[in-house]
């Protein structure tokens, strides 16, 4: 009997080599076996599969995948006087990959644990930054890393003021999260992507939308 397979394992899935067996979208794609590598917390999966090549031909193919389910982030803005809250926190996958003190800058995030994704990033924007925002802006989902993660993120923007404060925010600390809220003009915000401040790619791609196709776009 094996752990997330036959019997639950600590989160109490089981059947996790199930996933991406029933796949018929691409008929391209013929799955053929799923081995469970690993179900600590998140899942990892090794996937062997059938791909026909655009001359015709069949090739086996395996590829590991890292399933930690889908997330949602959100850019909160003031529009007047141009300010953005962004967060701070510890990344060890950062600091072991060259980030030199692993404090990255990013907007509000987290998965969304069987919420929906405007439910979820609520609940994550009051923990994280003390804001209690309306209903969001759905700005667009994106795989953030496709290659070998599932995840898929959705992306939302918000106003913010005086009055959607809550708390301090700062994470729960009983699950280890200890984040700093930043207030930043929207011009600091995009001269730290220059500089390299920001290398955060979700915090990146709002900063970008924002001044783009958001609340900070120059006239048309």
């Amino acid at each position: 009997m094996t752990e997330g397979i036959d019997i639950p394992d600590r989160r109490g899935r089981t059947g996790l080599d199930r996933y991406g067996r029933d796949l018929t979208g691409n008929p391209r794609v013929r799955i053929r076996d799923v081995e469970v590598l690993s179900c600590d917390w998140y899942v990892l999966r090794k996937t062997t599969f059938d791909f026909r090549h655009a001359d015709g031909h069949w090739s086996r193919e395996q590829r590991e995948n890292y399933d930690r389910g889908d997330g949602a982030t959100i850019l909160l803005y003031a529009a007047e006087p141009r300010t953005v809250l962004l967060t701070r926190q510890f990344r060890l996958p950062a600091y072991v990959n060259g980030h030199p003190d692993g404090l990255l800058i990013e907007t509000a995030a987290g998965l969304l644990d069987g919420d929906s994704p405007e439910e979820a990033i609520r609940r994550e924007a009051a923990e994280e930054t003390g804001h209690v925002v309306g209903k969001p802006e759905h700005v667009f989902d994106v795989y953030m890393s496709p290659g070998s993660v599932t995840e898929r993120v959705h992306f939302f923007a918000a106003p913010y003021d005086p009055g959607t404060a809550a708390t301090a925010g700062g994470g729960i600390a009983a699950e280890g999260e200890d984040i700093t809220v930043l207030e930043l003009s929207f011009a600091e915000a995009l001269a730290m992507i220059r500089d390299g401040r920001i290398a955060d790619a979700k915090t990146i791609m709002l900063l970008q939308w924002a001044a783009l196709d958001g609340p900070f776009r120059a006239p048309r």
